[in-house]
């Protein structure tokens, strides 16, 4: 399993990508999508919803149980991914690329996000 290093992560497992204009990309990790095992359902925030850093903002359902989706980031969702509604398996076999979860305008990010590198020491315990 490769983390990308371009990607920055919670300790939830979510990765957030370098902002494009002010916006940045939300997904969850590999190793938080086998954790879960087969996604079946997504529910994410609503597009113009603010959402806060560390903060529940939607839920995964798999097969084995039910995960909250925390934002890594606070600012205002812009866009989310009906992809991932419509066919939630793309979080498990596509979760750095089209299983990607919510677009965000970040107007704040905490410290404690971490490089590819730490994220990767940090699952390995």
């Amino acid at each position: 399993m490769s983390n990308p290093q371009q990607l920055r992560y919670s300790k939830e497992h979510e990765w957030l990508s370098d902002a494009e204009d002010g916006v940045s990309t939300v997904g969850i990790t590999e190793h938080a999508a086998n954790a879960l095992g087969d996604v079946v359902f997504v529910q994410l925030p609503e597009v113009g919803a603010t959402v806060s850093a560390g903060e529940t903002c939607g839920e995964l359902e798999s097969t084995k149980s039910v995960s909250d989706l925390y934002s890594p980031v606070s600012g205002e969702v812009t866009d989310v991914n009906e992809d991932v509604v419509n066919d939630p398996s793309l979080v498990n076999s596509a979760p750095f690329e089209g299983g990607w979860l919510f677009k965000v305008r970040v107007t704040d990010e905490p410290a404690d996000l971490l490089s590819a590198d730490e994220y990767t020491a940090f699952i390995a315990g």
